[in-house]
């Protein structure tokens, strides 16, 4: 009995844990004789196993943060804490390994290889981390299968519709176990019906296994699916009540 107690309590505190903490995040940009401040001293933490979206419309800075928590951009001021690491204050050719070991990303455009199948595309994080051939392959199937592309496996990205080459990328998200996937606008180039099955199928794969998902979206209907809303306006980024 006490043993269970035990488990369960440190099951409770490994949820509670954070694996995004910003601190104060503020990005200036300069342009010629006037500075934009795109974001404002923001601050949040987003916590293991939560599917957390930023919601905000076009111009709101929801992109420049995603930049920023991927490592993709360099703040003005502020921290940004993945784990224990500060990762603004990693050097470019330390925080592209980063990205590689700790996140996945789902893109609006999709991006996959035009000369590469469905498998190599999903597979393909997985070489870049050193695994052999035949691990890299059998996880990729597998997740391939988990997203219903059992029969488009050997496809490539022009002989699948847009919410397949979707479908793809979400396995190719989560294809590394990664710490933290960044959804950026993941249904956005795709059609009602295809959004609702695109958010459904990525949300499922999050909580089958309880990763953390960063979603960014204008979407207000692909929102109220996440866990934990933010939105952000002008800069600024606050909690939003349903």
């Amino acid at each position: 009995m006490k043993e269970k107690i035990n488990m369960e309590n440190k099951e409770k505190m490994q949820k509670n844990q954070s694996v995004i903490r910003i601190n104060k995040l503020r990005k200036v940009y300069k342009l010629e004789d006037e500075s934009v401040i795109a974001l404002h001293s923001v601050s949040a933490e987003i916590k293991k196993g939560e599917i957390c979206c930023i919601f905000g419309t076009s111009g709101s800075g929801k992109s420049t943060l995603l930049n920023h928590l991927a490592g993709m951009e360099k703040p003005t001021s502020g921290e940004i804490f993945m784990g224990k690491t500060d990762i603004t204050k990693l050097k470019e050719a330390d925080m592209v390994s980063f990205r590689r070991k700790h996140i996945g990303f789902i893109f609006q455009a999709y991006n996959l290889l035009p000369g590469l199948t469905a498998l190599e595309n999903v597979a393909l994080p997985m070489m870049f981390q050193g695994y052999p051939k035949k691990e890299r392959d059998r996880r990729a199937e597998d997740l391939l299968k988990r997203v219903g592309l059992e029969k488009r496996i050997h496809h490539y990205p022009s002989q699948m519709s847009g919410g397949q080459q979707q479908r793809v990328g979400i396995a190719r998200a989560f294809v590394t176990d990664p710490k933290v996937v960044f959804a950026d606008e993941p249904t956005g180039n795709l059609d009602t019906e295809n959004e609702e099955i695109i958010a459904g199928l990525l949300l499922e794969c999050a909580h089958e296994k309880g990763y953390t998902v960063v979603l960014v979206t204008h979407s207000l209907e692909l929102a109220r699916k996440a866990d934990v809303i933010y939105r952000m306006k002008d800069g600024r980024m606050m909690r939003y009540d349903r």
